[in-house]
């Protein structure tokens, strides 16, 4: 049997005596190979397919190898051929489907071959730590005060309903959707006016999921970072626009506006309950959420 592929559909990183690759989900053809001398470290996004795992080293990838015998082995034992979420293909390549966190560990193959008819056999084994990662979940948490009407009153409960209509109708082209986490009315001292009531508002505004939306990402970029960001400068304008317009008012303040310099907005980057980011455990996937 002969690999006689180009380098450019195989993917090595040597970096410090260590080889490791990182799953794109958008790169369904990314090959890894193996080495017989360190383990290699392989990241494969959450509930996403895997690259293909070959069960062959740098040097091996391009020869002719006679009466090849591949034997795939991970955490729970023997890998079969093929099933739901596992497949190894004739040629000894491995993939896996839908990849799972309890899918992570170190799978071994191996590989006995002839170099020649006329040669014995060669036993290599190869080491592969596989890991199931994903992406942090990342928004803008924001915080605003508004002076308001008694705190008991219902003039409160329809303004905030509005306040969020408005800020949710601001980002939904942008496939982002903004949430109330918080609401409180306080009575609040001040040093010349005496006590006002104040509502101290906190939003969210994330990324809809856009697996389950029609048509997201309607925008150039669907690059979730970018998109929160335009969502952040939106909201910024639309409150200092309410600072602009309470400035040129000739008539009394109206009793609930904005609070001129209260808006705070703070980048949170947080991964699910039960995982985080390990700089440290994972060097070659940083950003990555993991256990």
């Amino acid at each position: 049997m002969k690999a006689n592929k180009r380098e450019s559909d195989y993917l090595q990183v040597q970096s410090s005596r260590r080889f490791s690759g990182i799953a794109n989900p958008n790169h369904n053809d990314l090959k890894i190979v193996g080495s017989t001398t360190f383990p290699v470290k392989i990241y494969v996004r959450l509930n996403h397919n895997s690259p293909r795992i070959l069960c062959v080293t740098n040097r091996l990838r391009n020869s002719e190898l006679i009466d090849p015998v591949f034997q795939w082995h991970g955490p729970g034992g023997d890998l079969v051929a093929e099933n739901s979420t596992v497949k190894v293909t004739p040629t000894g390549t491995l993939l896996f489907r839908h990849f799972k966190y309890d899918m992570s560990g170190i799978y071994t193959c191996s590989l006995v071959f002839k170099p020649t008819a006329e040669q014995p056999e060669k036993n290599y084994l190869l080491k592969y730590v596989i890991y199931a990662y994903s992406d942090p979940n990342f928004y803008y948490e924001f915080t605003a005060r508004y002076h308001a009407a008694p705190c008991n009153s219902i003039y409160n409960i329809s303004f905030e309903k509005k306040l969020l209509q408005i800020l949710s109708k601001l980002v939904i082209e942008l496939s982002c959707e903004v949430t109330l986490l918080k609401s409180e009315c306080h009575h609040v001292k001040m040093q010349k006016a005496g006590l006002q009531n104040e509502i101290f508002f906190t939003f969210t505004v994330s990324s809809l999921d856009t697996e389950k939306i029609n048509n997201p990402c309607q925008q150039k970029s669907c690059d979730t970072a970018k998109r929160l960001k335009k969502a952040k400068d939106l909201i910024e304008r639309f409150f200092n626009e309410q600072v602009e317009v309470l400035g040129k008012r000739s008539q009394p303040l109206p009793e609930i506006y904005y609070i001129e310099g209260t808006l705070q907005m703070v980048w949170v980057n947080r991964c699910y309950p039960g995982y985080g980011i390990n700089a440290l455990i994972h060097p070659d996937c940083p950003d990555c959420c993991g256990m």
